[in-house]
Formats: structure tokens, sequence, C-alpha cells
């Protein structure tokens, strides 16, 4: 039996969660993954594929040969979908399809003779951005400082979280805020996602997965903020589930982390891209 795509791409995941590297909880120390050459950011479970190279910037081989750098790595891997035409057996019709595929890219600190460029510092506008994402999130839900509990509470539409003093710092604030907004994009009058519509009990599956979402979701939005992201703690019980899942539903986490792409897009006001 040949091995899909998602079983690849799902395997390198749990390699590293087996290592005791959770992808979505690594600081974002040298920002977010991007392609050298089109700077674009990679999207959606390839930033989480590629979060524990220590690199900020990737290319092809082709894109390395043609800038005469010599690659000194291995590659990892990184999706994209690619719509198929197939012909509908009951109908007859042609139909497009999206089908899953994958390729390599390189980190380019392990390609030789390249120039790439350095890390541009931002730390001093990095709080200034944290709070815009806050702030200009479309359609936000009311939010409550104040307490000792952070939460979303679907009937109130409502983000409780503590106040900035009392964290140890703000990187840890505003990943805490990120995380409970990431809850309330689930809203009816959102994206509509049934881990917070259907107000499903704490310990089931569907609260489980919504919590790896909103941890993906804040992962995302700090990365996008710049700010010094620490690295998220979770109970044994959520990782041990996640796990067992990914390894039993090869899909699991590259559609987890499309729908928490698709609700950092929603919290940015990015709502016509494309989840990756």
């Amino acid at each position: 039996m040949s091995v899909t795509v998602y079983e690849i791409i799902t395997g390198q995941i749990i390699a590293q969660l087996e290592k005791g590297v959770a992808p979505w909880r690594q600081p974002w120390s040298v920002g977010l993954p991007k392609n050298l050459v089109s700077g674009k950011v990679y999207r959606g479970i390839n930033l989480f594929l590629l979060s524990t190279a220590g690199c900020e910037y990737f290319l092809t081989r082709n894109q390395a040969e043609e800038l005469g750098g010599t690659i000194r790595c291995k590659g990892l891997p990184v999706v994209f979908w690619k719509m198929l035409e197939r012909e509908n057996k009951k109908t007859g019709e042609k139909e497009l399809t999206p089908f899953m595929r994958y390729y390599k890219v390189y980190p380019a600190n392990g390609v030789e003779g390249l120039d790439v460029p350095s890390p541009i510092g931002e730390k001093n506008s990095s709080i200034e951005k944290a709070e815009a994402i806050i702030r200009e999130m479309p359609n936000r839900p009311v939010i409550n400082y104040g307490g000792n509990d952070a939460c979303y509470i679907p009937s109130r539409d409502e983000v409780r979280v503590p106040a900035l003093q009392s964290f140890s710092d703000s990187a840890d604030f505003y990943q805490t805020t990120y995380h409970e907004l990431a809850h309330s994009t689930g809203h009816s009058s959102r994206l509509k996602r049934d881990g917070v519509t259907q107000n499903w009990g704490f310990g089931s599956h569907e609260y489980s997965d919504e919590e790896l979402l909103a941890e993906m979701t804040a992962s995302f939005l700090s990365g996008v903020a710049g700010i010094a992201q620490k690295t998220m703690q979770s109970s044994a019980t959520y990782l041990n589930g996640w796990l067992k899942k990914m390894k039993a539903e090869p899909k699991f986490i590259i559609q987890v982390s499309s729908r928490a792409q698709k609700a950092a897009d929603y919290i940015l006001g990015h709502l016509d891209e494309d989840p990756g």
C-alpha cells in the first residue's frame, strides 16, 4: 500500500511530538518562514513543518541552483493543493477535484553561496502590532480584562483575560488573548465552528480539537505580531489525545491547521485568503 501525502506530512509532525517538540509552540525567533525568492510567507501546516529549522528563509532546489547555491542540507516537505480534472461517473461531466501534493524546500542557511538578508529586528514596534491585531479585529467580541481566568463564553460572545499586570511578561498576555480570540471566531456570527456553536463539554474530542486550533491560531498571530512567543504548555491528556488522533487519522492535523489559518485570517481581516 502506497503512503499518502497526508501520511507523509502527519508523520513529520508525529516525529516531532514524540521527541517532545510541539511545532505550534515554538518561538518564531527568526521570523515566520518565507520563500527567499518570492518573499511569500508559508501558510497553514507548512509554517509548522518549517518551524524547527531555525531559519527564516527557504527555497526550492531549482531556486537554489538558479541563484548559484550549493545545497548542503536535507530538504523539508511543504504542501500545496492542485486541482485535477476528473469525470463524474454518475453524470459524465468533468469536475475539478483538489488533491494535496508536496515538494521539498531547503533552509537558506544550509545552502552555500547565497546572499541571504539578515532578519530585521522590529522589537520596538512588536507591541504596537500585537495591540493592533486585537484592536482591528473585524466583528470583535467583547473583551473584559481582569480576574484570574482566561476564557471565551459563547453565550455572551465575550472574551475574558486577566490584566496585563497579571502576566510574567507581555508575550504571555498577547498569546493568551489571541488564544481566546481564536475561540471566538467559531461563534455563529463569524466562522460558525461546531467546536464552539455546539458547546461541547470539557474533555470531549470536539473540545480538544478546538483547543488545538486555538493554540495554532495564537502561534500564527504571535508570528505576525513579531512578539517573542513563549513555549506554550498543555496538559499531557491533550497532547496524548492529539498524538493518538494523528496516528489514526492522517488528515486530522492538516485539517485543523487549515481551520486555524482561517481563524487567524478572520482576526487579521484577511477573509478572502486561501487558508492553505
